[in-house]
C-alpha cells in the first residue's frame, strides 16, 4: 500500500521548487517602479536640505553682523573680521557652492553729498549667497 500512495502522489510537487520567469519579471518591474518614484524625491530632499542650511547660515551671518554693530558701534569690514574678533570660529560654507569664499558682502554706499564731518560706516551690512540659480520655490539664491 505504501508503494501505491507513492505512485499516486502528484509529480508537479517535486518540480515546482522555484519562481517562474513571469513572477521574477513582475517583482523586478515593481522594484523598478518604486525606485523610479523614490529617486526624484530623494534628489529634491537633498536640495531642500542644502537650501535650508543656506538660509540658516545667512541668518547666523546677519545676526553676527548685527551683534558686531551693537558691540563696536560700526559694521565689520569683512566676514573675516567676525572670525578675528571672536564672533564665530570660521566663516560658514555656502552649501550651494561648497565654498566660504562665495559670500557677497553688501556695503552701504556713502552718499557723495554727505558732509565730511559725518563719518560713514562703510562696513558690510548685509551678506548674500553668491550661488547661481534659484531655490525649489523659484526664489533666486541671491535674494534669500
Amino acid at each position: 500500500m505504501a508503494a501505491r500512495s507513492h505512485m499516486t502522489a502528484p509529480r508537479w510537487r517535486a518540480v515546482a521548487r522555484g519562481f517562474t520567469l513571469v513572477e521574477m519579471l513582475i517583482v523586478a518591474a515593481l522594484i523598478g517602479l518604486l525606485a523610479g518614484i523614490a529617486l526624484p524625491n530623494y534628489r529634491n530632499a537633498q536640495r531642500k536640505a542644502r537650501e535650508s542650511v543656506l538660509r540658516e547660515n545667512l541668518w547666523i551671518l546677519r545676526d553676527l553682523i548685527d551683534q558686531h554693530k551693537t558691540d563696536k558701534g560700526i559694521y565689520p569690514d569683512s566676514l573675516e573680521d567676525l572670525v578675528t574678533k571672536g564672533y564665530v570660529r570660521r566663516v560658514p560654507i555656502d552649501p550651494i557652492t561648497n565654498s566660504a569664499e562665495t559670500w557677497i558682502e553688501v556695503r552701504d554706499e556713502v552718499a557723495e553729498d554727505a558732509p565730511e564731518e559725518e563719518e560713514a560706516d562703510t562696513g558690510i551690512q548685509e551678506v548674500q549667497s553668491g550661488a547661481v540659480g534659484q531655490t525649489l520655490d523659484g526664489v533666486p539664491y541671491s535674494e534669500l
